[in-house]
C-alpha cells in the first residue's frame, strides 16, 4: 500500500483491512501522525511510522480489544525505536563529519536537546493530553518515572529556552 496523504482508504484499496481497521485508520491517522511528528520532530518520519504501526496493528486485529490505544501504543514505541536508531546513527558518525548544531533558538530545538523518554512523556502529557498511568504503560515505565521525566525535562526545557 502506498503512502498518501489522504486517509480515504477503502476495503478494495486495502487488501485484508477490515472495516473496522479502516474506520480506526480514516479516525486517527491525522491525529497519530501529528502525535509522531511532535516525537520525532520530522513530518516524513512520522508518516512512515504511523503507516507501519496500522500494518503491525493490521497483523493481530483480531485479538484487539481497544483499537485507538491499541495503535497509539504502537505509534509511541515506533517512534521510541526510531529515536534510538537515530542515537545510534550518531554515535557511530565519523568525528570529522559532526557539525557543531547552533545553540536553540526555538521550541523544536529545545525538545530536540531532551532523551526520547522525556521528549516522548512531554509530548505525551502536553499534546496527547494522557495521565501518568497512560503514558507510563505506553513507555514500559511506572508513572512516578513518568512525573520525574516531565519534571526534568521541563528544567531542561527552560534551560534551553533561556539561553
Amino acid at each position: 500500500m502506498a503512502v498518501r496523504d489522504s486517509v480515504s482508504a477503502t476495503d478494495e484499496e486495502t487488501p485484508g483491512w477490515g472495516a473496522p481497521l479502516v474506520a480506526v485508520y480514516q479516525r486517527c491517522y491525522v491525529g497519530f501522525v501529528r502525535l509522531a511528528y511532535l516525537i520525532t520532530g520530522s513530518r516524513d518520519v512520522a508518516q512512515d511510522i504511523v503507516q507501519d504501526s496500522f500494518v503491525a496493528a493490521s497483523r493481530s486485529w483480531d485479538r484487539v480489544r481497544d483499537p485507538e490505544p491499541y495503535v497509539r501504543t504502537i505509534v509511541v514505541n515506533g517512534c521510541r525505536a526510531w529515536a534510538r536508531r537515530q542515537r545510534l546513527e550518531r554515535r557511530h558518525a565519523r568525528a570529522d563529519e559532526h557539525v557543531d548544531a547552533p545553540a536553540p533558538g526555538d521550541l523544536w530545538d529545545a525538545l530536540d536537546s531532551l532523551n526520547p523518554r522525556q521528549r516522548a512523556a512531554i509530548v505525551l502529557r502536553f499534546y496527547a493530553d494522557l495521565p501518568d498511568d497512560d503514558i507510563g504503560r505506553l513507555l514500559g515505565c511506572r508513572p512516578a518515572t513518568v512525573r520525574t521525566a516531565i519534571h526534568r525535562a521541563l528544567r531542561q526545557l527552560r534551560r534551553e529556552i533561556a539561553r
